[in-house]
């Protein structure tokens, strides 16, 4: 379960700042952030079927379809659930008429603000912490054991299914399983699976979902390796190891005030993003950025932002930050948590190989090398 009272101290300061009597989550990270539960029935929803707020106590608030399954498997004991009949009122409406105001909430809600639920999911707690190494673990394991076993004829498809299968296997959800063989792995950026074989290498993209927590990752198998794979792979590689290192020269800087002078703004995505593109150009790529996101900050969402040019996202630690730079027909990602004293790999369980990468020399980051995830060659 989560620490409730690392969430309630955040947002007694949140309803302080604001002027606010009372927030509330229904979007399913959102929900997650708070309590801990599940409140999605259909994954199609970007709502779920309860609202989960914050008054200076836990509530819930959902329909008397949901009412008793909820309290009895998915929020804490400290949660007070409230009912409405299903054929009486909408989500919104209910909680629009019981919550105290003013208030807000992360969806539409008549007469409420609307909260910046993200902000408020960062950075993670020591409780998030440790879910989230267990998830990584979890997503790597099922994602190598099934790459391990792959073939050349194998449809891409088949290969999606026994990742949602070995996920699902471990209690872990995938929204994103992209799986492409050799030829549209180079077409496309995002690879979703088809009826396509392997043929001579592929790639497998992973977004893995527990618990509200996202962890991503990528895995390379080759057969018969094209004689392009590993300088690209390589360079791919570079723009990853440059980007956490910079993750973690921004994070220092907006902890500390002294990147810049003790009176500097926040280090934000778009320095970290400015990094990537120095690193692009450095490993003789300088217009792949363009073509796909670099990835981001990531915890209770797939990416809590996305670095780009010119955003003021601040870079807050602990942190998971899964960035992942492409050059054509290659990919390199992991989900890497960034603290105050140190990194490491989440998606990583030991048993896939690696290759030492190291970072472009761009201004005030480390050049130490990084283990990164290398492709299989078979």
């Amino acid at each position: 379960m989560v620490d409730l009272a690392a969430r309630t101290d955040r947002l007694d300061a949140y309803l302080d700042e604001r002027g606010l009597e009372a927030v509330w989550f229904a979007k399913p990270n959102g929900f997650a952030w708070l309590t801990g539960g599940d409140n999605a029935v259909d994954d199609d929803a970007d709502v779920g079927v309860a609202a989960a707020g914050y008054d200076g106590a836990l509530r819930a608030i959902t329909d008397n379809v949901e009412a008793e399954r909820l309290a009895d498997e998915e929020l804490p004991d400290a949660a007070a659930v409230e009912s409405f009949p299903w054929h009486a009122h909408s989500l919104a409406d209910a909680v629009a008429e019981r919550s105290p105001a003013p208030a807000a909430a992360d969806f539409d809600v008549p007469g409420f603000e609307r909260a910046d639920a993200s902000r408020l999911r960062q950075p993670l707690t020591d409780d998030d912490v440790e879910r989230y190494r267990e998830l990584g673990r979890e997503a790597a394991a099922a994602v190598e054991t099934v790459c391990r076993n792959l073939e050349p004829e194998d449809p891409e498809y088949e290969v999606a299914a026994g990742i949602d299968i070995s996920l699902a296997s471990r209690d872990v959800d995938t929204p994103v399983v992209l799986v492409g063989g050799a030829e549209r792995a180079q077409r496309f950026r995002h690879y979703t699976p088809s009826d396509a074989t392997l043929g001579d290498y592929a790639l497998v993209s992973v977004t893995a979902e527990r618990a509200g927590l996202y962890a991503s990752l990528t895995r390379t198998v080759a057969f018969d390796a094209p004689d392009w794979l590993e300088e690209r792979h390589r360079a791919a590689a570079r723009v990853e190891a440059t980007a956490l290192a910079a993750t973690e020269a921004a994070a220092a800087g907006e902890l500390t005030g002294e990147v810049d002078g003790a009176d500097a703004a926040p280090d934000t995505a778009g320095d970290v993003f400015e990094a990537i593109r120095e690193a692009y150009a450095a490993v003789g790529f300088a217009d792949e950025w363009e073509n796909h996101h670099q990835g981001g900050a990531a915890g209770f969402a797939g990416r809590e932002w996305f670095a780009a040019p010119g955003s003021d996202e601040p870079v807050r630690r602990p942190m998971g930050y899964a960035w992942n730079p492409t050059v054509r027909g290659t990919k390199s990602e992991d989900t890497h948590l960034v603290a105050p004293d140190f990194t490491e790999t989440l998606t990583k369980t030991g048993q896939w190989p690696t290759h030492e990468v190291e970072p472009v020399d761009v201004d005030g980051i480390s050049t130490e090398p990084r283990e990164l995830s290398a492709p299989v060659i078979r």
